[in-house]
């Protein structure tokens, strides 16, 4: 496996080679002097070109980086058509060395905002000079307004009634997709507030919050992580009401912290929990 230092050396030595590339960008994880090395992060690396057809004309420019294992260039893909971008096109690169390259070509607009995990590593035209020192500003958790925490509390609760819906008809497709979707999504976030309550907001907790046992305590992460152990009808009722406990314990204290309602709807704990008996009353 290539180390940084030679990945490194490629990405900046292909773009001085190159008068159409006018800067380098290196975002993400690599950028984050906070982040744990691994052999899995990639490199998120942004060209800074004046036009970008020259290179998409014939893709095959980019095998100079090494042997590519699979690629893939979401701004052609038909499954990203509604995120496609005039202003940028993405190669990402996969290698069989185990490196991976996120390369962006990007041409400038007025509307562009500096990724705070942003450095500079090669500036041709001396443009990029007042980028500040990469730093995790915009990642750490923000606190909650008023608005944010009961949406949050009313997605959990609501979306919730899906899953009993879906378990009750043995529709498990249905009840996973809403269980790992809205409600999980929403446990997470009341997670990350609760954690950014005991860390003065100054915690990033990583894409897909990936962090998150780093932070809790581990009664409450061993409370988070048996709700992953699941797999057949009853293993997933076990799993949606220690969510709906967790959810509970953790949203009471942020609700407490910022002086907002209770986020407990126990009328729907009632409705969640006579929907699994009558189930049971059925078989």
């Amino acid at each position: 496996m290539r180390s940084e230092h030679e990945m490194l050396d490629l990405i900046v030595g292909t773009a001085k080679q190159d008068d159409r590339i006018r800067a380098v960008l290196l975002n993400g994880s690599r950028a984050n002097p906070n982040a744990k090395r691994d052999r899995f992060q990639d490199y998120d690396i942004v060209y800074i070109v004046n036009e970008f057809q020259s290179f998409t004309k014939d893709h095959s420019w980019v095998d100079h980086f090494g042997e590519i294992l699979i690629m893939q260039r979401p701004d052609e893909n038909s499954l990203y058509e509604e995120q496609k971008r005039s202003h940028s096109f993405a190669y990402l690169m996969q290698f069989t060395d185990g490196n991976r390259i996120d390369l962006t070509l990007h041409i400038p607009t007025e509307d562009d905002s500096i990724d705070s995990l942003t450095e500079v590593l090669l500036d041709k035209d001396g443009i990029w000079a007042d980028v500040s020192a990469a730093n995790e500003e915009d990642y750490v958790i923000k606190k909650p307004d008023i608005e944010e925490f009961q949406a949050c509390s009313n997605e959990f609760w609501w979306v919730s009634t899906y899953v009993a819906k879906g378990l009750w008809r043995r529709q498990m497709p249905y009840a996973r997709g809403t269980y790992e979707g809205p409600v999980r999504q929403s446990l997470k976030q009341m997670l990350a507030w609760y954690v950014g309550i005991h860390s003065n907001f100054q915690v990033n907790l990583g894409s897909l919050s990936k962090y998150l046992e780093d932070y809790l305590p581990v009664d409450l992460w061993e409370k988070y992580e048996r709700t992953y152990r699941n797999s057949d009808y009853e293993e997933t009722w076990d799993g949606l009401l220690l969510m709906c406990d967790l959810f509970s314990e953790v949203g009471e204290e942020v609700a407490r912290e910022f002086d907002f309602p209770s986020p407990v709807e126990s009328k729907v704990w009632d409705y969640l929990l006579e929907v699994r008996y009558s189930l049971k009353q059925s078989i």
